[in-house]
């Protein structure tokens, strides 16, 4: 992170304890020479910065931090900093040191003039940082898209002087219960950290209930260190240890048979670093969407393979899902919408870069390929494949589109549901059932397809519908294409978080499978943010 001409010219001491300014006694002419200088000072060293000039330019250059009755504002705002950590904020940024020693050499009116503009700007770096993160998701990635908020730097630092600052400061932070519980589950996990971690990793590649040995003891010690069975001094896979990995299982996003397997192994090992790097990146993304959900809404999390419609913070419906596969054109983007209608019996409108990159050298070598879909001519009209020269062709010069009737073959299945956007994503049934049974399930072209479309479509329509099912079952037996709108629309949020904590203090875990995290920590550590260890 690049520091002001301002902070970099900062003396970097520490110090330590609250600090004060002692002004000496002056005469009525050298009190008003002070001023003056102090105030040329505010001037000179906020004009680098178009919000803070304007900001003190209407306050007639008067401080926030350095005069005489702003302790109150020095002192929230160095013990802010100093906690930029328990935020998982990159506190080196910050500068606090250097801030703090700046305060305590600021002798004359021209220094002490530098250091308000030093404050107030770190003030403001600290308080975007807290509400609307630390990066701009869109430069660490492009499927990254949604929309953060950010906030006008001259009314916050304006809001700032007139409010309580410890108060005004603390308010900064996401207020939802979810960011709240991830910075308890960083604490938990710096403490473990400073205790040395779980302990020695599990050295097998399988084990099964009935088994005994010294792997079966690293993989007790490991789930009791991570609270999911009480000590035992057992080893054998017993009832206890089936128990405790099944618990794991779920909260990873494993089929929970008690067997612990490959991947169950895999995530048994990972290390209180590795679950600290993703609760960082976690909480990174609820600053990102700090903005209240809304009451009902849909919910997809890529990593977790489900999409839910909460409803006053609980799950009132939930089905495995498939998402985009790992490839830089195929994978869904992170992003919110309102979903407005629903399709029953929908058509199949191939996108361009399917038919033209799939499709179209399938053609070229046999006309009747994908014979499944239509091709349609400028005009809408379908076009006889045989009058098609498919060969004269390539991606860019391609004139037709493709189109699938509805069937239950269709790609998109008998339903699909609607949150009209740019990147052409959307909910939809499928045809290809099997891949629901999969742990990980990242197959698709992008768009999201549900397992239980038809009791997805019943929850949504149960707003307007006094038999949904009903209703939907009438709709499909028709076998028309027909649209249904939503008189309730519902926001879709679809997300990516490989670290949350429930609400009943269970923290879940899921594999990074676009590597998103992965980028997302690794520019958080280019920003100053950092691992730490905390002492119980």
């Amino acid at each position: 992170m690049t520091l002001s001409p301002t902070r970099r010219s900062t003396l970097k001491l520490m110090a330590a304890g609250a600090v004060s300014f002692v002004l000496p006694t002056l005469g009525a002419g050298r009190a008003d020479a002070a001023v003056t200088a102090l105030k040329q000072s505010i001037a000179e060293s906020a004009a680098r910065d178009k919000a803070l000039s304007a900001f003190y330019r209407e306050r007639n250059y008067k401080p926030v931090f350095v005069g005489n009755g702003d302790k109150r504002r020095r002192s929230a705002l160095l013990k802010a900093l100093k906690s930029a950590g328990d935020h998982g904020l990159p506190r080196q940024a910050y500068d606090v040191e250097g801030l703090t020693a700046a305060m305590k050499a600021a002798k004359t009116p021209s220094d002490r003039g530098r250091v308000e503009v030093q404050a107030a700007s770190l003030m403001l770096d600290y308080a975007d940082h807290l509400r609307s993160g630390v990066l701009n998701p869109r430069s660490v990635d492009s499927g990254m898209v949604m929309d953060v908020p950010r906030y006008d730097r001259q009314s916050t630092i304006d809001a700032f002087s007139k409010s309580n600052p410890a108060a005004f400061l603390k308010k900064m932070a996401p207020r939802k219960p979810e960011y709240v519980r991830l910075q308890k589950e960083k604490l938990r996990l710096e403490k473990l950290l400073a205790k040395g971690g779980w302990g020695d990793k599990v050295q097998s590649k399988t084990l099964k209930p009935g088994q005994s040995g010294g792997a079966v003891v690293q993989l007790r010690n490991r789930l009791i260190r991570m609270g999911y069975m009480r000590k035992s001094a057992s080893q054998t896979y017993d009832a206890a240890l089936q128990s405790a990995v099944q618990k794991f299982q779920v909260n990873h996003g494993l089929s929970p048979d008690g067997v612990a397997g490959g991947s169950t192994i895999s995530q048994v090992n990972k290390g209180v670093q590795d679950r600290l790097q993703q609760v960082l990146v976690a909480m990174e993304r609820q600053r990102w969407n700090s903005r209240p959900y809304e009451k009902k809404h849909v919910w997809v999390n890529i990593p977790d393979f489900h999409v839910d419609i909460i409803n006053n913070g609980k799950s009132t419906f939930r089905s495995r899902v498939v998402v985009g596969k790992n490839t830089s054109d195929r994978r869904t983007p992170e992003f919110s919408d309102t979903m407005e209608f629903m399709v029953i019996n929908p058509s199949w409108y191939v996108p361009r870069s399917i038919v033209t990159k799939e499709y179209l050298p399938l053609m070229k070598r046999n006309k009747g390929a994908a014979g499944q879909l239509q091709i349609i001519g400028r005009n809408g009209k379908p076009v006889s494949r045989s009058s098609i020269n498919f060969a004269q062709y390539n991606e860019k010069n391609f004139p037709y589109s493709m189109k699938q009737p509805p069937s239950k073959g269709n790609a998109l299945g008998l339903v699909k549901f609607m949150f009209p956007n740019k990147y052409n994503i959307y909910l939809h049934d499928t045809p290809s059932k099997s891949l629901f049974g999969r742990e990980s399930r990242a197959f698709s072209h992008g768009c999201v397809r549900v397992h239980k479309p038809f009791d997805f479509a019943y929850a949504l329509l149960a707003a307007q519908e006094k038999d949904p099912e009903g209703f939907f079952q009438a709709s499909l037996r028709t076998k028309r294409e027909r649209r249904v709108e939503l008189r309730e629309p519902l926001q879709v949020h679809i997300a990516y978080y490989t670290a949350w904590v429930d609400a009943k203090g269970n923290a879940h875990y899921r594999n990074d499978v676009y590597n998103r995290d992965a980028q997302i920590f690794s520019a958080l550590s280019r920003a100053g943010v950092s691992l730490r260890s905390v002492a119980s």
